[in-house]
């Protein structure tokens, strides 16, 4: 996102008919009275921005958005991405826009059925955990999403407060893993199948790998994020794979405990925004049986190269540059 306002969540407490209500103790807030397909004047924008940066994402009901307008709020806080691939069922007229419709997407991906692609991307419980694109050398600031249509229950969305999470560890770990760098991979968190795999053609065709600090620095907030997740991470630099396993083991579990976490019932219309740096979140995995359709409308936001404690940046290390989507 754009440079930061210096206006914290409570300042919306002074425009007429908006509220920010915080929904749980580390992370997500509701925002009301705000319509995103109207014209927002400044202190709305800045009122928003501010409630994001400090509870790192937040929610909106009963929206009106078409594609249109989805991209037209998300350029008041940054640049659009704009991928070079995206899903089938996404909007050709809007590049900036990408759908996902679960059960047009993953049924028949790579050979495999949507039951079996969901149980090689997550074969350990921590593993379905990411912030969006982590193994790029610049990962989107921010990200924009909003639900077309939705299972009557189940297809939740589950965020968690990194930032938080670092704060909870104990100083003499802190000061450890401020030092500590890790590799950031595309599809490590993936288990192939026996045999010929279309997924791992796929992945050696496509590598995307970054080494990024395991404590980043927030660009706006100055806070110590433990940037760490499941789905990218495959190792941490300097240390022996068994020391890794076991400080990614340890870490992973500080980062999604409970009382970090915030867990969101999505309706059509509904809007959540993050703060993808600050972040990971959890794509359910509860709702693929029911038969259901979920469709859902993404727009991310350009990010900046992660600094570290001692103020150096991420390295690239293959098929991944600044500005390169």
């Amino acid at each position: 996102m754009t440079t930061n306002t210096g206006m914290d969540a409570t300042a919306a407490e002074g425009i007429p008919g908006i509220e920010v209500k915080p929904v749980a103790g580390h992370i997500g807030a509701e925002i009301t009275g705000v319509d995103l397909a109207g014209e927002l004047d400044d202190t709305v924008v800045a009122a928003i921005r501010a409630a994001v940066l400090r509870w790192k994402v937040v929610f909106f009901r009963d929206q009106k958005l078409d594609h249109a307008g989805h991209v037209a709020f998300a350029r008041r806080f940054g640049e659009p991405v704009v991928l070079r691939k995206r899903g089938s069922a996404s909007p050709p007229d809007f590049p900036a826009v990408e759908t996902t419709a679960d059960r047009l997407e993953l049924g028949g991906r790579f050979g495999m059925e949507h039951d079996e692609w969901l149980q090689r991307r997550r074969h350990t419980l921590l593993r379905g955990w990411h912030c969006d694109h982590g193994a790029r050398i610049d990962p989107p600031a921010a990200t924009i999403l909003r639900a077309e249509t939705v299972p009557p229950y189940g297809g939740d969305t589950t965020w968690s407060n990194l930032a938080a999470a670092y704060a909870g560890l104990s100083a003499p770990v802190r000061r450890f893993v401020d030092g500590l760098r890790a590799e950031h991979r595309l599809g490590v968190g993936y288990q192939p199948r026996p045999g010929d795999d279309a997924y791992v053609r796929h992945l050696l065709d496509h590598q995307v790998a970054s080494l990024h600090p395991l404590v980043r620095v927030h660009p706006e907030t100055g806070e110590r994020i433990l940037y760490v997740n499941g789905y990218y991470v495959e190792q941490i630099a300097d240390v022996s794979r068994a020391e890794s396993r076991a400080l990614l083991e340890l870490l992973l579990e500080q980062a999604v405990r409970p009382e970090y976490t915030v867990r969101f019932r999505w309706e059509p219309g509904s809007v959540a925004f993050w703060d993808n740096r600050a972040t990971i979140h959890l794509a359910p995995s509860d709702n693929a049986h029911l038969g259901y359709p979920r469709t859902m409308h993404r727009v991310m936001l350009a990010g900046d190269v992660p600094v570290g404690v001692d103020g150096e940046p991420s390295e690239p290390i293959v098929g991944t540059g600044a500005g390169r989507w």
